[in-house]
């Protein structure tokens, strides 16, 4: 079944959370929250990558985010595993220390500090940084281009030591709507070629301007989940390992019912006797 991993921004200015999670706190209530919601993994994140975000000092990074872990982790009790979204080695480490076991890494060279630890690791595609990745978002073949680098990154890993590997294609992340678009159209590429596949849409731009119809005017945040769910059905419908959202407990249902029927059928096509041999005479009836 496809993991969940839930979005814990604690930033003062998250694209969607506004820094409703910024103070310890509500951060650490909203994490518990999302693991009874169903969230396999809570991610912690102290700096902003959305498009246009100014780098974060390392010293205000690790204020944001260490205290936040620690707590989280004491509450969770394992009911959940911990992630840190970051670019920054330091950070990385103290989150580890104080009780991740995943970094997420937007940066894609982070693979040494996972090694070390003995931890789980999302490489990311992006191009450029935050603050000016849109001007970078040119490519021939976007879905090869990605899949290259992924690969280059997760073998680069595991070959010094990394055991639990994503690779993320980094949706939104120096793409265009376009792109965007045409990633979720051939995932199964990317799923193919063999690493676990994280991927986040959850309420992102291009989302926006699909509900809208226009890419100039996107739909606000708050108009963006029905598209954001879909996307993340479509996702999980072609194989992806875990789907980074904000709405924990709707995406968590989602996958439950994908995951069920996707093992249901594992192997044999709808119809088929093997496939009507396996359901009861109640499911049976109601396929008529």
């Amino acid at each position: 079944m496809t993991l969940v991993m839930g979005v814990l921004n604690v930033t003062p200015d998250s694209f969607y959370d506004g820094g409703r999670w910024h103070e310890p706190g509500a951060a650490l209530a909203r994490g518990c929250e999302m693991a009874l919601e169903g969230a396999d993994v809570i991610d912690v994140g102290g700096e902003s990558t959305r498009p246009g975000a100014a780098p974060v000092p390392e010293d205000e990074e690790l204020r944001r985010v260490v205290p936040v872990v620690r707590e989280l982790a004491g509450a969770l009790g394992g009911r959940a595993r911990i992630s840190v979204d970051t670019r920054k080695r330091a950070v990385a480490e103290a989150a580890l220390e104080a009780g991740a076991s995943i970094i997420n890494d937007t940066s894609a060279t982070l693979w040494p500090v996972a090694a070390e630890a003995g931890a789980g690791w999302v490489a990311m595609h992006m191009k450029g940084q935050p603050s000016d990745m849109m001007a970078h978002a040119n490519y021939g073949d976007i879905v090869g281009e990605v899949s290259a680098y992924l690969v280059e990154r997760a073998e680069q890993a595991a070959a010094g030591g990394v055991k639990e590997i994503w690779v993320d294609p980094g949706v939104g992340f120096a793409k265009t709507t376009a792109h965007n678009l045409v990633l979720l159209a051939r995932m199964r590429e990317i799923v193919a070629r063999g690493w676990p596949v994280a991927a986040g849409i959850s309420r992102k731009r291009f989302t926006g301007s699909v509900v809208s119809g226009d890419d100039t005017r996107p739909a606000p945040t708050g108009q963006r989940f029905e598209a954001s769910l879909a996307g993340a059905v479509w996702l999980m419908s072609c194989g992806v390992s875990m789907i980074r959202a904000h709405d924990v407990k709707a995406t968590a249902d989602a996958a439950s019912l994908v995951g069920s029927a996707l093992a249901r059928n594992a192997g044999r096509p709808a119809g088929s006797p093997a496939f009507m041999s396996g359901l009861s005479l109640a499911e049976r009836e109601d396929l008529k």
